[in-house]
């Protein structure tokens, strides 16, 4: 789980007076014209009506949306595209492949960009997320033949038999950080809920895709089913919490706003033994802001919480069945192109910006660990590049994020580019790069380069028959039987 700063304030589409303050003075204006108390009552309300729904906008717009959609279907990748995400993505593997434990198949949180030894802090620490998407990684690799089959096969084994039958958990629910050599907590972690969606997001891809294998599909069946959902609702009816510590209890933050939860609300819906209710899908707020004539929903600033869950989760022409019909993989579309001129209108500050070299998302900086990003504006921003931004937008914007990508490595070459692929981050205003990469960051790379590409990631996990039944429990229809199922009009 990231730790957030303090939310920006965002303007959620609400009168903050309520609907009646509309009406009212509405009315008042219509029977001052002199028409009649009927009139006067229609007319104001059929006004209101307008001004209300007014402030809830689609998505995006249809000029915004129609002609992304066309664009993205008629990409193609040219025989040097398809090299150079073949070598990033080799290297991504790569960090999975050498920085996950023979034994436990525990993931390092993060390792030098070079491979050398890290510090004794951080040396033994692995991430639960970074494992999620290892075990992702391991299918990817298996399919493209960077690693055999049976080996691939073997790795995973060993990763779900000791989630399965050895590591500690809660109710289901696992450590955020795990010491990779025996699963012993640490830095007194909490018992993370988004962390354990993420695990299980590579935990259910490779039960898809090693769906011949009776033993991978036992035991990722058993972690899964283990999850007490309702547990982690610490008494509300909807709102899961952030996690859980042995120390003081449940975290007092729910997952009430738009952000990364949406695999792990569908996870949670569509549990065959421990569900929570499907209403728990409407029961967080949808902000929404607007900026560079793209309106999106919205609620902190880094980038990855339009990302990770788009990562296993085919949100693809499927939108909610409800007003405004929200369409998520759209959404995360508008958030990045809105964030890549967000960065663009900070070059005058940052030169360093430019068309493809942008980017900011939760990383590393000179001064530690920041949760950036933006639209808004974080005052942090000094200009630092964080190359997974637009590596985790590879599958809804390839037209913006592989040049960027590109870009990036050949102006600042081995600079930034190495063993596992991109370094954390780097700012090109100053010279500074990070020493380390992160495995969640190199994970969503990863996975979003390989769904651009094949769409695999996707395939796997949705086989998984839990999770298209939560969509449908949830309203969130392919667009063709969303459209049959909205109310017909009546004929006048």
């Amino acid at each position: 789980m990231r730790v957030r700063p303090t939310r920006a304030k965002v303007w959620a589409g609400k009168n903050p007076r309520g609907r009646g303050a509309v009406l009212c003075p509405l009315f008042a204006a219509t029977r001052q014209a002199g028409l009649s108390f009927v009139t006067a009552r229609l007319l104001s309300l059929l006004l209101s009506l307008g001004l209300i729904f007014s402030n809830f906008p689609l998505p995006t717009s249809a000029q915004q949306t129609a002609p992304v959609q066309q664009q993205r279907r008629s990409l193609r990748l040219s025989t040097e595209e398809q090299a150079f995400l073949e070598d990033l993505s080799r290297r991504a593997f790569r960090y999975f492949e050498e920085q996950s434990d023979s034994r436990t198949g525990l993931t390092l949180d993060r390792a030098r960009a070079d491979g050398l030894l890290h510090d004794e802090n951080h040396r033994h620490t692995a991430s639960i997320a970074a494992t999620g998407f290892g075990l992702t990684a391991l299918c990817i690799a298996a399919e493209r033949g960077w690693l055999k089959r049976e080996d691939a096969r073997a790795r995973v084994r060993v990763s779900l038999r000791f989630f399965a039958e050895q590591s500690p958990h809660e109710h289901g629910w696992f450590y955020h950080w795990m010491d990779w050599r025996d699963g012993s907590r640490r830095w007194r972690s909490e018992i993370s809920s988004i962390d354990t969606a993420l695990l299980l997001g590579g935990v259910l891809t490779a039960r898809g895709y090693f769906s011949d294998d009776r033993e991978i599909v036992r035991l990722a069946t058993l972690i899964y089913e283990r999850v007490d959902f309702p547990w982690m609702l610490n008494k509300h009816p909807t709102l899961l919490s952030h996690g859980w510590y042995p120390e003081r209890g449940f975290i007092k933050n729910r997952w009430d706003t738009y952000s990364e939860q949406l695999s792990l609300l569908l996870l949670a819906i569509g549990s065959p033994t421990h569900p929570i209710s499907p209403g728990a899908w409407r029961a967080w707020e949808r902000r929404r802001i607007t900026y560079a004539g793209f309106n999106y929903m919205h609620a902190h600033p880094p980038l990855f919480i339009h990302q990770y869950s788009h990562a296993w989760v085919d949100f693809r022409e499927r939108r909610e069945n409800w007003y405004p019909y929200m369409d998520y993989f759209e959404n995360s579309v508008a958030a990045t192109r809105a964030h890549r001129q967000f960065c663009l209108d900070l070059a005058d500050e940052f030169p360093g910006y430019t068309s493809n070299v942008w980017g900011i998302s939760a990383s590393d900086s000179p001064r530690g660990y920041v949760v950036w990003g933006g639209p808004p504006r974080d005052a942090a921003i000094d200009g630092t590049v964080v190359p997974y931004a637009a590596g985790g937008s590879l599958m809804f914007t390839p037209d913006i994020a592989l040049p960027a990508l590109q870009t990036m490595r050949e102006r600042y070459g081995p600079k930034i580019y190495g063993r596992y692929g991109f370094a954390d981050a780097f700012n090109p205003n100053n010279g500074w790069v990070n020493p380390d990469v992160i495995g969640i960051d190199i994970g969503i790379t990863l996975l979003s380069a390989e769904n651009l590409r094949t769409g695999n990631v996707w395939r796997w996990f949705m086989r998984n028959e839990e999770i298209p039944r939560a969509m449908r429990l949830v309203g969130l229809l392919p667009v063709r039987q969303e459209n049959r199922q909205q109310p017909r009009r009546k004929a006048a």
